[in-house]
């Protein structure tokens, strides 16, 4: 490094010199000047401890998402993208070479090369041009639609009872109207007496669900629910070469549906949870998943739902999979998850107001002390594609802090054309699979052919009577094994719950708390 390096940039240069493999996110900046022999790292080994990439809007968030996604896929590991804005799909293809970008490579000492990405696309529910992407509603669970449906404890207690139900009696809850099907049913005089002695739904609690569920499918999301179901070991993909597939999820056709999508997102999440094996520390992770608009996620979301999304971020990194949240400031994530987010990116923040003040000295706090730098002071002076970073070390530690001059993504900085899109969607090994809806014969089927019988007969109980319906796993997570805590504790602490309960104890914790989200694994 050269003698005219300031020693405070070579103090800082010298925590981010990683003996191991690292991903490359710019040059130290110090009063306005990038040094391109300091560059600023993280180790691949510590993706896995999660992070936050932060900062107003227009600061350069998405393009620190696509720079750090190209080189994690450069190295041979999958990415899942959610592009919220349609801007993401550029990830695909080269860049495109200008002086803006070769200014920008010369600051920070890169060798720029345009470069594209393996990359396959998504859509939930197949609104857009992407893969269609669907889960059944069995094995979305109860607590996750509870939060899509804007419910309450004591209706999402009740939400979790109908699933029991369906759960006992062989009833598929594949799509929307199979679970409304079953609610209808538990609230006719028939259902009424089939749930004496284990607790009841209420007709108020059932038409609060019910107009909610009527609302979520005129709004069109039914067709996220249903099946054929998508596998979320597709989104561990390698290329032929050996780069990692980057998996891009469409969402500008569902902006105005924020709360599904980022529900949906935590699916994605829990089921990754369920079915990757415990492997402990890797020298890279399996997956990289960020978590775009993550303030959607957490708002308004009940005790249990926040608990559960806690307890996901915590140990899903010894499965390998790293999260990143990307928002406006680190108080859109609550503390206990923003505890767990390692590495740090922070783009600009304004202060324009008293809020946007005290939103800042939140942020300023949040970040180790930095003899270089007045965190304030810089947080409010950053340009575009630039941003205070810390991460953790090859040896778990925090690096010094380094306002940085981030790199030039090698992607094309921008979506690629819709004709291009469709072209990769088309050729798309995926395409054939998850394309065309399918519709077996579930809830809804059995209780219409059973109405239709001149005397009702029973619900017929799925066979040996102790499997349920789509059943992924007997297994519980190590906080449900415990008991007392998130969605049991939840169901536990309605008065209506206590008496099913009693009666059916062990059952219950084995099946509304048989994951971490009530979800279910998918039988092989």
């Amino acid at each position: 490094m050269s003698a005219l390096v300031p020693s405070v940039v070579r103090e800082i240069a010298d925590g981010y010199a990683f003996s191991g493999p690292a991903l490359d996110l710019g040059a130290v900046l110090l009063d306005g000047t990038a040094y391109a022999g300091a560059p600023v790292r993280v180790p691949l080994a510590v993706l896995n401890r999660h992070g936050l990439v932060a900062g107003a809007t227009g600061t350069g968030k998405t393009k620190t998402l696509q720079l750090i996604a190209e080189q994690l896929s450069a190295q041979g590991v999958p990415v899942f993208l959610a592009d919220i804005k349609g801007d993401v799909s550029g990830v695909a293809a080269p860049g495109e070479p200008g002086e803006r970008t070769a200014a920008r490579a010369a600051e920070v000492g890169q060798d720029w090369r345009p470069h594209g990405c393996p990359a396959e696309f998504y859509a939930l529910g197949g609104l857009g041009s992407g893969i269609p992407l669907r889960a059944t509603v069995t094995s979305f669970g109860p607590l996750l639609l509870a939060k899509v449906l804007d419910l309450n404890e004591t209706q999402e207690s009740s939400l979790g009872l109908v699933f029991h139900y369906a759960d006992r009696n062989g009833l598929e809850l594949y799509d929307l109207k199979d679970l409304t099907a079953v609610i209808t049913f538990l609230t006719s005089p028939e259902g009424k007496e089939e749930l004496k002695g284990i607790g009841g739904i209420s007709a108020a609690t059932a038409g609060v669900i019910l107009r909610s569920l009527t609302l979520l499918e005129n709004e069109g999301a039914g067709a996220f629910f249903g099946e054929p179901e998508f596998d979320t070991a597709e989104l561990l993909w390698t290329a032929d070469g050996g780069a990692g597939v980057v998996s891009v999820l469409e969402l500008p056709a569902v902006q105005d549906r924020p709360r599904l999508f980022s529900t949906f997102l935590m699916w994605l999440l829990a089921d990754l949870y369920q079915e990757l094996p415990e492997v402990g520390d890797l020298d890279r992770p399996k997956l990289v998943f960020f978590f775009d608009e993550a303030h959607l996620l957490f708002k308004g979301a009940s005790k249990s739902f926040l608990e559960a999304i806690t307890q996901t971020v915590r140990l899903i990194r010894s499965k390998g999979v790293g999260i990143f949240f990307v928002t406006q400031t680190p108080k859109d994530v609550p503390a206990d998850v923003l505890a767990q987010l390692g590495n740090r990116v922070q783009h600009a923040l304004r202060a324009f107001t008293p809020d946007d003040a005290k939103a800042l000295k939140a942020t300023v706090s949040t970040f180790p002390k930095s003899p270089a730098y007045d965190l304030g002071e810089v947080l409010t002076s950053l340009g575009t594609g630039e941003a205070v970073v810390t991460v953790l070390s090859e040896k778990g530690a925090p690096t010094p802090v380094a306002a940085t001059r981030l790199r030039a993504p090698q992607s094309l900085m921008g979506p690629i054309g819709p004709a291009v899109l469709q072209a990769a969607v088309d050729g798309s090994a995926l395409a054939g699979k998850y394309r065309d809806a399918i519709d077996r014969e579930s809830a809804y089927e059995k209780l219409a052919a059973r109405a239709a019988r001149p005397e009702a007969e029973p619900v017929p109980a799925p066979a040996g009577g102790a499997e349920p319906a789509r059943e992924r796993s007997s297994e519980r997570a190590p906080e449900r094994a415990q008991g007392g805590g998130g969605l049991l504790g939840s169901l536990m602490s309605n008065p209506a719950l206590k008496s099913f309960a009693r009666s059916a104890g062990t059952q219950l914790g084995r099946e509304i708390s048989r994951s971490l989200f009530g979800t279910s694994r998918r039988r092989r």
